[in-house]
């Protein structure tokens, strides 16, 4: 069972042109966990959707939370809830922090963000300056009037380590790096977060000269799901059920048809809240949640995207 923690808005303010930046902190006795650099937190929103939002903050700052949160053209839902009803004042649960962004030990650490991308990598930032340790930051966008932070990252302790790359006023980003990929020492490690293009984009020039694929890091918060494929059996060993996925079908609506509730998040492939052991069967991954190592012993499972390539899965549920 997942704890949850009651919190409450403490503070929020519009950031740039649409990203609300919200601050919580506990509304009851508990206290909230202490994080690393790259956590994330689950919102548990008022209108019943659970997202995940990266921590934005000098980790060493932890009797709250913050988050900056972009006010999604393309919404499902969840950043139009933040910016519709998460005013202060306002009580939600939350996650404790979860981390699949961490900060590995390295010489020197290249961190770019683009746009709302930079959330993690400002604590990244924080904390690598905390432990004095060698990075640089780098802040793609649109323009600066569109984007969060500024003040803080032009006249913060970060300030002699952050770059800011904005259209509109003739950066381009994709120029600087062409040029600057080269001189980094392939002992660097890199992080990037942002749209998925850009992601891909910074992770293809990375291997392109010789970075080696440990050393290059990526956070991702919206994946497709592809639900495409033919129907199957699933075996639900504990509950005793026998149950078809049509295609078209995830796992998990075919087993909550069934009476089978598993706890989920992000219905992406993401999070990993769906994880399942398999005891049989040959799974077909299509998460961003599983190692390639993992996926290679095929002995788990993500419920919400991932289907079978066997025509019978056994799981243990």
């Amino acid at each position: 069972m997942t704890i949850l923690y009651d919190v409450k808005v403490t503070d929020r303010y519009m950031d740039g042109e649409n990203i609300s930046i919200i601050a919580l902190q506990s509304s009851s006795d508990q206290i909230l966990p202490v994080f690393d650099a790259g956590a994330h937190i689950d919102l548990h929103l008022p209108n019943g959707m659970v997202r995940q939002y990266s921590l934005c903050q000098n980790p060493t700052e932890n009797s709250f939370y913050r988050l900056g949160i972009l006010r999604d053209e393309n919404s499902r839902g969840g950043s139009e809830c933040v910016y519709e009803q998460l005013h202060q004042g306002v009580e939600l649960k939350i996650s404790a922090p979860q981390n699949l962004f961490p900060l590995a030990e390295a010489h020197h650490s290249i961190l770019i963000g683009g746009g709302i991308g930079i959330t993690p990598l400002i604590t990244m930032a924080y904390q690598l300056h905390h432990e004095n340790r060698s990075f640089e930051l780098h802040y793609c966008g649109s323009s600066a009037e569109r984007s969060a932070f500024l003040v803080e990252l032009q006249d913060g302790i970060l300030a002699p380590y952050t770059h800011f790359h904005f259209k509109n006023d003739g950066a381009n980003h994709r120029a600087y790096f062409q040029d600057h990929f080269p001189a980094f020492q392939k002992s660097s490690h890199i992080y990037t977060c942002g749209p998925n293009a850009f992601m891909d984009w910074v992770e293809h020039l990375a291997k392109q000269h010789q970075f080696h694929s440990k050393h290059i890091h990526k956070e991702v918060f919206q994946a497709e799901v592809d639900l495409t494929g033919d129907s199957f059996e699933v075996i639900a060993k504990k509950s005793n059920k026998t149950i078809q996925v049509f295609a078209h079908e995830t796992i998990l609506t075919a087993l909550a048809r069934e009476g089978i509730t598993i706890e989920k998040s992000c219905e992406q492939g993401i999070c990993g809240t769906c994880l399942c052991d398999v005891l049989e069967g040959e799974p077909e991954h299509r998460d961003v949640y599983l190692t390639d190592d993992e996926k290679q012993d095929n002995d788990q499972i993500i419920l919400c995207c991932s289907r079978s390539k066997s025509k019978q899965l056994v799981l243990d549920i």
